[in-house]
């Protein structure tokens, strides 16, 4: 089974700089989506179901905003958008599929670098999603949870740690949540299961050459139970394919995802 995860920063932007030519030759099972900026209403039916594909979306009621989706090969048993919370189901956040004993969640953590608002707003996102995460943890299936999470969880996650510290996305608060939902509440960091060493980013800003010097941060992750992360073999950031400031992040696992169902 392997599990794409991208943030597109506008998914007509990313068509338009060559992401499908890229995905067809991944053979990926599931793909995650994140930042999509669109409605449903300006996207191509090859967006909307990708050739080989079935699609399923949580749009942002603002316009150009937010947004998530999930690809996948196999058609899922149910599918969930939202996590029931109106402020940040409203912005289109969080889509859900189940797969007999395997659910997959495309998820889209709201950024707190834009201001002291959106910086509250995003504590909020934490506090609830938080108690949405004890509750699937809880019910003893295995979940595996893709997505910007927009936190580089320690120093050995972004490249100038010393310089922000006092920087949404690396306040002490964000990681303190992060590590409730590693230490705490029992869900694995999948990447860093296999990958130990420094210099894996998956963002960059678009100043300052941030790109072509590596001054980046890991703030995508795939995040799973156990189990499921226990069969990870392989993870890739695929740093030379630019389809937005984000890269990427590719991991496989030892996992059947169509054996519950043979309809694909």
């Amino acid at each position: 089974m392997r599990v794409i995860s991208l943030n597109l920063n506008g998914i007509r932007s990313a068509v338009s700089k060559g992401f499908f030519n890229w995905l067809a030759d991944q053979d990926a099972d599931i793909v995650c989506l994140q930042e999509l900026k669109a409605q449903e209403s300006d996207l191509s039916p090859q967006i909307l179901k990708p050739n080989g594909y079935h699609g399923f979306f949580h749009f942002a009621q603002k316009k150009g905003y937010s947004g998530v989706c999930l690809y996948t090969k196999c058609k899922p048993d149910n599918v969930i958008t939202g996590f029931g919370v109106e402020e940040f189901d409203n912005e289109g956040r969080y889509v859900q599929a189940d797969f007999g004993s395997l659910t997959i969640i495309s998820v889209y953590v709201p950024s707190g670098s834009s201001g002291p608002e959106r910086q509250e707003s995003k504590y909020r996102f934490m506090d609830n999603f938080l108690v949405h995460l004890r509750k699937l943890k809880e019910s003893g299936k295995e979940f595996l949870l893709c997505g910007d999470i927009n936190v580089a969880r320690t120093p050995l996650d972004l490249a100038n740690p010393a310089g922000n510290k006092k920087n949404s996305g690396f306040l002490p608060e964000e990681r303190a949540w992060m590590d409730q939902i590693f230490d705490e509440v029992g869900y694995v960091d999948v990447f860093r299961l296999i990958e130990k060493g420094p210099q894996h980013y998956t963002w960059w800003s678009n100043r300052g050459q941030a790109w072509a010097k590596n001054v980046g941060w890991r703030i995508d992750y795939q995040i799973a139970t156990p189990n499921i992360a226990s069969r990870a073999t392989n993870v890739a950031i695929h740093i030379s394919s630019r389809f937005s400031d984000h890269a990427p992040l590719t991991i496989d696992y030892s996992h059947n995802l169509c054996n519950r169902n043979t309809e694909k």
